[in-house]
């Protein structure tokens, strides 16, 4: 595990569009044609404007593989005009789905904490790699600074099977909506910040290891 730079960006961005390739979330709010090109260009654009100035990307390796990606963000680091900026970028490239898009937001935008703490923004593991401990690990560096700094984490998933992977991690379900419009049932996760971060993580991993890997938005 390391951290990322902006070189790292198109293979980041590669790694998620594939981990992401049939995630119910992003087959709601994002264009079908072109679908994955359209899914690479926005975990660039949010990768490279969003994420890597004003948060924390993790990136995990396994030899010369670039495996998995982990983007975290506070609730304090973004500047207001940002999404402004982004946002028009975004819609774009949603295409058709960029009203379902919004919708979605809007319906998750009153239930998101209003406490300080660490948001889960993106985890993909490439799906030949899942199974084996490493959504896990590369989760460990963001929640040991989460520990450390006495932050809760916040996630949402659209996928169950992620849900039982988080639980597994500390997390605990906060809130359960049902997007309009027939959109992807997601769940709102927290994990209250650990007194005892040291050696959690090994535990984390191989009692993850071999249970499915998270692909959360």
């Amino acid at each position: 595990m390391r951290a990322a730079t902006s070189d790292d960006v198109p293979a980041a961005a590669e790694a998620l569009a594939d981990a992401f390739a049939d995630y119910p979330w992003t087959r709601w709010t994002i264009d079908a044609d072109g679908h994955g090109g359209r899914l690479r260009a926005l975990h660039h654009l949010f990768l490279s404007t969003v994420a890597l100035p004003f948060g924390q990307v993790d990136v995990g390796e396994v030899g010369e593989e670039f495996v998995s990606v982990a983007v975290w963000m506070t609730s304090t680091s973004l500047p207001d005009d940002v999404w402004a900026r982004v946002g028009p970028a975004a819609a774009e490239l949603a295409g058709h789905r960029a009203a379902a898009a919004a919708e979605a937001e809007a319906a998750l935008a009153d239930r998101r904490p209003s406490e300080p703490h660490l948001t889960l923004a993106s985890l993909g593991v490439l799906p030949h790699r899942q199974g084996r401990g490493l959504g896990a690990a590369t989760l460990a560096p963001g929640l040991n600074r989460a520990d450390r700094d006495g932050l809760p984490v916040h996630l949402e998933t659209s996928a169950e099977l992620n849900v039982r992977f988080y639980r597994r991690l500390g997390f605990a379900v906060t809130d359960v909506v049902d997007l309009p419009g027939g959109g992807p049932r997601t769940w709102l996760m927290r994990r209250g910040p650990r007194t005892r971060a040291v050696g959690w993580a090994a535990t984390a991993v191989a009692t993850a290891a071999g249970r499915g890997e998270e692909r959360t938005r």
